[in-house]
């Protein structure tokens, strides 16, 4: 095997190297034939003076040098002793090594795991130079692997700099053109550094490797309108509708006359885009809630009762139809509504939560509780009504039920979140946080756990744990979450981005009792 025992070169020989370096090294080689540290240290000393062109001739020495002698090569202590090279500093060495030893024993068709093993194993140790070699390596051999390309690409949106990552991205799409999200990524890092031209031509250049791309035109139209170009954006929703009508397409082109304020344009649009997609449930949605904001109740229900018709599986509109009665004052009827909903679409926990909430919203908690139970019959793993459960029950049995639901559902967030929220009620600070981390940690899209992580700090953390749950929800950009999603969609808010929500969502949220 050689010796693999020590990780180290030892003291003594770095201390001897610096001032007989190339003769001691020598002389230790020709001695110690088969020692690989006695060959790294050499790596390292190059790398010091300065004579990078030497790192990877010694390494590739090295091994012919050690195979002559018998000595097996270990590739796993290679890569470890290439992380700690990195570790202090010899970054030139740590490269090395892992382009030298990188394929060594790896079979032809493992190679492409492997690689993405050692790349995230070389990144949860911290050696980010040594995992962006693995990813260099893996884009040599496989140069139009889209996955490939992507991974490197959150490698770098992580770890590298933002140049780092536009440069990488430059030669992705060269690569692979027809990959949109690679596209989608070079603009949006130009779009947040501020340079909206150079995004701008990003998106032209996808467009000719792909024409007709729904998801480059709604790039491009977002690009527009959040810089403030509406009518830049309308004239590219207006192509995008005449060569690629499709569903969302359309539905971005009402809600952008929708928030510029022209609602006969929006209610137009969304007539048109409902004949042409009367199966895209989100223009139903938006069709009622257009008339809900012109105060036109009527309509609102009868676009609603016709949506359910149409899509009788879509649960936001089943929602949206018996929040519209519940508003109205018919609770009878928004009962039943959501009764006729459970009847088509069984073992949906939110249409069962919403049944549940409005007992509760009609201080019929009893009533409640007896549906929940019901609720947990028929869908005994739903996070959403599990952590719902928790908070109904009164204070000494919320332990209780918490201790059921992580049986149910140890690995649900919404189910996480309401544990950490349960330490808070109960002013268990550290404990509460270490939650709030879990749950996070299960799903980054989820923004209530976050917006809820935001409260908890102001109310118990320093500036500084403050701003970390700042920055971090900031890179994860979470879309989903009841009170996130009633923040982030409504119509008032649509400019605003992570950080700025975040607050917004925070301050909307209940201290937990």
């Amino acid at each position: 095997m050689g010796s693999t025992h020590h990780t180290h070169s030892s003291p003594f020989l770095l201390f001897v190297c610096v001032w007989f370096p190339n003769q001691v090294l020598n002389k230790a080689r020709e001695n110690i034939p088969t020692d690989r540290l006695i060959w790294i240290t050499a790596s390292k000393l190059e790398e010091s003076q300065e004579n990078l062109h030497m790192v990877p001739k010694i390494i590739e020495r090295a091994l012919s040098s050690l195979q002559a002698n018998l000595v097996e090569i270990n590739r796993d202590q290679w890569i470890t002793d290439a992380e700690e090279c990195e570790n202090s500093g010899s970054v030139h060495t740590a490269q090395a090594i892992i382009h030298a030893v990188i394929s060594i024993g790896v079979e032809d068709e493992d190679r492409l795991d492997q690689w993405v093993e050692d790349a995230e194993s070389c990144t949860a140790h911290e050696a980010y130079q040594c995992a962006r070699a693995i990813h260099a390596h893996m884009l040599k051999v496989f140069p139009s692997k889209k996955n490939v390309w992507l991974r490197a690409a959150y490698f770098e949106k992580s770890h590298g700099s933002r140049q780092q990552l536009e440069e990488l991205l430059q030669k992705a799409v060269a690569h692979c053109p027809k990959a949109e999200v690679l596209w989608l990524m070079g603009a949006k890092s130009k779009w947040l550094s501020g340079d909206v031209p150079a995004a701008r031509s990003i998106l032209a250049l996808a467009f000719q490797a792909n024409p007709n791309s729904e998801e480059i035109w709604l790039a491009a139209v977002k690009l527009e309108s959040e810089s403030g170009e509406f009518e830049r954006a309308r004239r590219l929703l207006e192509k995008a509708r005449s060569s690629a009508g499709t569903g969302r397409v359309m539905m971005k082109s009402a809600k952008l006359e929708w928030v510029l304020k022209d609602l006969t344009k929006a209610r137009e649009l969304l007539e048109e885009a409902l004949e042409k997609h009367p199966d895209f449930a989100k223009l139903w949605m938006m069709r009622g809630q257009l008339e809900e904001e012109r105060g036109d109740i009527a309509v609102a229900r009868d676009i609603y009762n016709r949506g359910v018709k149409k899509i009788p599986n879509s649960v936001p509109i089943w929602l949206l139809l018996s929040r519209l009665e519940e508003r109205n004052n018919n609770i009878t009827k928004a009962r039943s509504i959501l009764e006729n909903a459970r009847h088509k679409n069984l073992q949906t926990p939110e249409l069962w939560l919403e049944a549940v909430r409005v007992e509760v919203r009609g201080e019929k908690k009893s009533i409640g509780m007896g549906l929940m139970a019901k609720a947990l019959q028929e869908c005994p793993s739903s996070g959403i009504l599990w952590a719902e459960a928790i908070f109904m029950e009164l204070r000494p049995q919320r332990k209780t039920k918490s201790v059921d639901a992580l049986k149910k559902c140890e690995h649900d967030a919404h189910v996480l979140l309401a544990v950490a929220k349960l330490f808070w009620t109960e002013r268990k600070i550290s404990k509460g946080r270490e939650w709030f981390q879990r749950a996070i940690k299960i799903d980054p899209d989820l923004g209530d756990t976050w917006a809820y992580f935001y409260k908890f700090e102001q109310q118990h953390g320093t500036e500084a744990q403050q701003e970390a749950v700042r920055k971090r929800c900031n890179v994860a950009e979470p879309r989903h979450g009841e009170a996130w999603c009633a923040v982030s969609k409504d119509m008032k808010n649509w400019q605003k981005h992570t950080d700025q929500l975040l607050p917004l969502v925070a301050n909307s949220l209940p201290i937990p009792m």
